[in-house]
């Protein structure tokens, strides 16, 4: 890790922390899954509740991410397994590691600072750098490809369905005129298009937020097919966790805090879950004060349900 990238690691605050460690309740002794295991701040609580007698197994697509969480969680006493994986794959993953179930199973579906703070990786407007946004450097497509292959309806959608911004079709139609003239590569240009294209300035006042960040938004979840692997993660949780375990998930964006939602009631009507937490948590007013990050974060947790003994 460059210098850069190792101060963005040390400034870098996981939201909800106690929230999330005091309802996913782990005992001695505890199988944890950190699907997201990220800098392993979250990782770091839970394994320490966990101790010499538990587990934690924590996964990421990020070898850099992967490469901090080994030094967080060097100091631990507990068994600790890091893998590169995406959580889509928990029920090919565990296995390997000689585990069938797990009493704990936590997903935090943020970007790390930094994923955010290092320009090489193109995930945020505030540097300029090569439009990637890739979390696995593995993936093949970047956002530079989407952005100069995508025809202006399939753009427009997906600006559309995957941040809900109302002026897709204005951004879309902008950006497949620019592209045009030359390839659209950097995450200052694309920032730029999609101002103009809006008719707003960045650096207004009058703006909550900066008016590509939904578009930026929309991208990194195509780039890394976050809903597809969200979904992939809540089908597969019922058969990974152990009775009574339960499973918390932090979602940052109605688009990812909606299917968990859903999945939890559906499954809840099916007497699979008990849902823990009857409305999603939400950090304090001193951690949004100290923590801008953790304004949007909603933690939701639900318990497996033992099954139903057959008539």
């Amino acid at each position: 890790m460059d210098d850069t990238t190792n101060a963005a690691a040390r400034r870098h605050q996981p939201v909800l922390v106690r929230e999330t460690c005091e309802l996913l309740a782990v005992r001695a002794g505890d199988v944890v899954l950190d699907a997201t295991v990220g800098l392993g701040g979250h990782a770091r609580v839970l394994a320490e509740a966990s101790g010499p007698a538990g587990r934690m197994i924590g996964l990421d697509v990020d070898p850099s991410n992967l490469e901090w969480a080994g030094r967080r969680l060097a100091g631990v006493d507990c068994r600790v397994h890091l893998v590169k994986a995406n959580f889509a794959d928990i029920a090919s993953v565990l296995p390997t590691l000689g585990v069938s179930r797990v009493d704990v199973l936590f997903a935090d579906l943020g970007v790390s600072s930094p994923q955010l703070d290092e320009p090489a990786r193109g995930f945020s407007f505030q540097h300029d750098g090569p439009l990637d946004m890739r979390l696995d450097p593995e993936l093949d497509a970047t956002a530079a490809d989407l952005v100069n292959r995508l025809k202006e309806k399939e753009l427009g959608d997906l600006i559309y369905f995957n941040a809900q911004e109302r002026a897709a079709r204005r951004i879309a139609r902008r950006i497949c005129e620019a592209r045009r003239e030359g390839r659209i590569t950097t995450t200052r240009r694309l920032a730029d298009l999609v101002a103009g294209a809006v008719g707003a300035h960045p650096g207004s006042r009058k703006l909550k937020i900066h008016p590509a960040t939904r578009t930026f938004l929309a991208l990194r979840i195509a780039v890394n097919n976050e809903l597809g692997n969200l979904s992939a993660l809540l089908q597969q949780a019922p058969d990974v966790l152990a009775p009574g375990a339960r499973f918390g998930v932090i979602a940052f964006h109605s688009v990812e805090d909606k299917p968990v939602k859903d999945d939890f009631r559906r499954r809840k009507n099916e007497r699979l879950y008990r849902i823990v937490t009857k409305k999603p948590v939400t950090a304090s007013p001193a951690e949004r004060k100290a923590n801008p990050r953790s304004r949007s974060a909603k933690l939701r947790v639900a318990q497996r349900l033992p099954a139903e003994p057959e008539a």
